[in-house]
C-alpha cells in the first residue's frame, strides 16, 4: 500500500520490509518548494535507496535536484563530464569488454576523509539485459550482529584506500582505452584514511557497518591476516542475500541513494549492448 508523504502528490511505495521506495506524483525537471524537498529527504533517510520513475531530466535538471540536496561531493580519479564539472557519465558501449565500472561491494569513496553522503545515479540508456545494481543494507546487516561481535568492534577504525582501483598499479590502470570512460590513476590513490568500522548515521542516530571490500584494506592495530580476516567476514555478512536490494532500471528512472548506510554493486550480464547513465553526489562528514 503507498504511504501518503506529507504533500499530496507525492506517493512512497516502500518495499516490504521497508529497504528501499518508489517516490512517484513529483516531477524533477521543475523548482521544488521546501516542503516536498523536505519529504523526499525525509522517504530517503528512512528507506535508505529511492527511486523515482519516468524523470526524463536534462543534466541542468540534475545538478539542480542534485544541490537541493546538499553541497556538490569531491570527485576523484575519474574525468568529469565536459562542461559539468560535478557529473560523471557512465557509459559502456556494446562493444566494451573491460569489467563493468562499480563492480564489487563498495561504498562511493569511502576512502576520503569525508565521504559522500548521497549518491544520485540517473539512467538514460538501459539494456534489454543486466545492468542491475544491488544494494546492501548496512544497518540490518549491523543489528543482526551478536552484543559480543558488536562490543568487539566498538572501537576499531578501518583503513581505506583507492590503491586497489586507482593507483597506477591498480585493476582500472591496466585497461588502456578499452573503456569509454576516462579513469586517471595516481599515486594519491595510495593515501590512507582511517574511520570506525561502525559509524553512527549523522541524521538518524543509527549504526551501520562501514567496511567493504573495494576500499577497505586493513583494521588498525591488527597485523595484515588479522585485518583481512574480520574485513572477509564483515563483508560476506553485510552482504547476504538477507540484506541486499536487487533494483531494475528502467530508461529516465533517477535513484538516489543513502551513501552511509548502504553499499552497492553495479553488476553485469549487458554485453553487447550500450548503458548510459549520469552520476553526481553530496558531500558528506567525517564518519564517526
Amino acid at each position: 500500500m503507498a504511504e501518503a508523504a506529507t504533500k499530496a502528490s507525492i506517493q512512497v511505495a516502500p518495499r516490504q520490509g521497508g529497504f528501499g521506495a518508489a517516490i512517484t506524483g513529483v516531477d524533477l525537471r521543475q523548482p521544488l518548494d521546501a516542503g516536498v524537498l523536505a519529504d523526499i529527504r525525509r522517504v530517503w533517510l528512512a528507506h535508505r535507496v529511492v527511486w523515482l520513475p519516468g524523470q526524463p531530466l536534462s543534466l541542468d535538471d540534475l545538478e539542480r535536484f542534485t544541490l537541493s540536496m546538499g553541497d556538490w561531493g569531491r570527485t576523484d580519479f575519474i574525468k568529469p563530464l565536459d562542461g559539468h564539472p560535478n557529473v560523471l557519465e557512465l557509459r559502456r558501449e556494446p562493444d566494451e569488454r573491460s569489467s563493468n565500472f562499480g563492480a564489487g561491494w563498495h561504498s562511493d569513496y569511502s576512502f576520503q576523509p569525508e565521504p559522500p553522503a548521497a549518491t544520485l545515479l540517473l539512467s538514460k540508456i538501459t539494456p534489454p539485459v543486466g545492468g542491475d545494481t544491488l544494494f546492501a543494507d548496512m544497518y540490518a546487516a549491523y543489528d543482526d550482529l551478536s552484543d559480543a561481535m558488536k562490543k568487539m568492534l566498538a572501537p576499531l577504525n578501518a583503513v581505506h584506500s583507492a590503491a586497489l582501483p586507482y593507483s597506477k598499479e591498480g585493476f582500472y590502470a591496466n585497461e588502456g582505452k578499452a573503456r569509454s570512460m576516462t579513469i586517471i590513476p595516481s599515486d594519491e590513490a595510495k593515501k590512507t584514511e582511517l574511520h570506525p568500522v561502525v559509524r553512527t548515521h549523522p541524521e538518524t542516530g543509527r549504526k551501520c557497518l562501514y567496511v567493504n571490500r573495494v576500499y577497505t584494506i586493513g583494521i588498525e592495530g591488527m597485523t595484515r591476516d588479522e585485518g583481512e580476516a574480520l574485513i572477509g567476514f564483515l563483508t560476506k555478512h553485510s552482504t547476504q542475500e538477507k540484506y541486499v536490494y536487487r533494483h531494475k532500471w528502467q530508461v529516465d528512472m533517477l535513484t538516489m541513494w543513502d551513501n552511509r548506510c548502504v553499499q552497492h554493486y553495479a553488476d553485469g550480464g549487458y554485453d553487447g549492448h550500450r548503458r548510459l547513465m549520469y552520476r553526481t553526489t553530496t558531500a558528506g562528514d567525517r564518519p564517526r
